[in-house]
Order: C-alpha cells, then structure tokens, then sequence
C-alpha cells in the first residue's frame, strides 16, 4: 500500500451499544490497524453499565452515557445522541447491540450512514433474540447479516451475509459462540467496505464494487455507501 493511502483520513465511526461490546471490540481492534480505512472515534450506550465502555475506554476511545429514560420523548433522547455524534464528526454510525429501536426522526439524519450486524439471515429471525430463536426452531443454517438501516425492524439493504451451519446437538452456548465469532469477522469487513466507497444501494440491493459476479453473495458486500 502506498503512502497515499496509508495518510489518507479515516472514516469517522460513532458506534451504540447497550451491552457487553464484543464487536465494539472487533472494531477497536481491526480500527488500530494503520491499513484500516476507519476509526472509532466515540462510542455511545444508553446504558451506564455496559461493559462496551470500558472496551473503549481501555482504548482511550471517548465515551458518552445517554440514559433513555431520561428524557420525556424518543425524540429528545435521539436530538442528544445526534448532538454528540456530530460533535465527534461521525460519519458513519454503527449499531452494535444497542437495544432502542431508532426513530424515522434519527435513521432520516443518518440515511445511508447507519448499519446494523444481526446474528441470523435475514429476513429470517428479525428483532431481538434471534440466536436463541434460530436454535429452538430447529434450523440447520442460519448466519450472520450486516445491513443499512431503514424505517423497518431489520429490514433494511443487505450488505453482507455468512451462513453458520447448525449441528442438531450442540447447545445453545457453542452455537452462540459460533454466531458471535462469525459477527467479529463480519462487521469491520462491511464497514471496510463502505469506507472505500464501494457500496450503492439500489432499491433493495446492495451493489458492491470490484466483486466478481462469481463471487457468492454470502461473503461479498462491502464500502461506503456512494450518496
């Protein structure tokens, strides 16, 4: 890689979390990396007790606490979180596991500018749970989905899918674990992706620069979204 682009400025990244952090962490650390187009630049939880902070904090990545119930209205709560995003320049912003559902009001100011990882394929499994929902229906595959936000409960453009195979008679646990580590690998992928300017959205389809047509949808979606 050239000089050129080893300086070029990274992609602002603003990532909300409600919990422990794991792919918090995967940014954090794929982020430390000089070649890695983007950077943490402020992590946000609704939750002073998530452990995602103290990731962050380790990293000496600023972070904001935001508590929900604070605030009279979903709106204020959300003019609080664009406020401080926008005071750290985010550019792009990273929903990991952060258990409020999101506005019209929020997903309008960022559009195109919000992904979200799921632990299933969708459509398959939306909403919350779906590791455990997954696994009680009895599959045999399921996977991992990085997506653009829209207005519905993951609904929105498919960036990127992996499948995970599902053995009938391992437990709810290993299986969990298998998901997870699928998502660590997943995420700063997609955002790696979307940072190089090589994804467009095409109604409901995600187009991905230099990719071959061969190349299996479950594995190919990647970039900053061209606006």
């Amino acid at each position: 890689m050239s000089k050129k682009n080893l300086s070029r400025k990274k992609l602002s990244i603003g990532v909300l979390i409600s919990g422990s952090g794991t792919n918090l962490q995967a940014l954090l650390d794929a982020s430390e990396k000089k070649s890695y187009p983007a950077k943490v630049s402020v992590v946000i939880s609704n939750k002073a007790d998530a452990f995602g902070l103290k990731r962050a904090e380790k990293k000496n990545i600023p972070t904001h606490v935001i508590p929900h119930e604070d605030f009279t209205s979903r709106q204020d709560f959300e003019e609080r979180l664009i406020q401080t995003l926008d005071k750290f320049g985010v550019e792009l912003v990273v929903l990991a596991g952060f258990m409020r559902v999101l506005s019209s009001y929020f997903i309008k100011k960022y559009s195109g500018r919000i992904l979200n990882i799921h632990p299933a394929l969708l459509p398959a499994f939306p909403g919350t749970d779906a590791i455990r929902k997954a696994w009680d229906y009895g599959v045999r595959l399921t996977g991992v989905t990085v997506h653009f936000v829209d207005e519905g409960t993951d609904t929105g453009p498919i960036i990127l899918q992996k499948e995970v195979f599902v053995h009938p008679q391992e437990s709810l646990d290993v299986f969990s674990k298998k998901i997870h580590k699928v998502e660590h690998q997943l995420l700063p992928k997609a955002i790696r992706l979307y940072a190089e300017g090589k994804l467009s959205i095409q109604g409901r389809k995600v187009l991905i620069k230099e990719v071959s047509p061969s190349t299996s949808q479950t594995s190919a979606c990647k970039g900053r979204q061209k606006r």
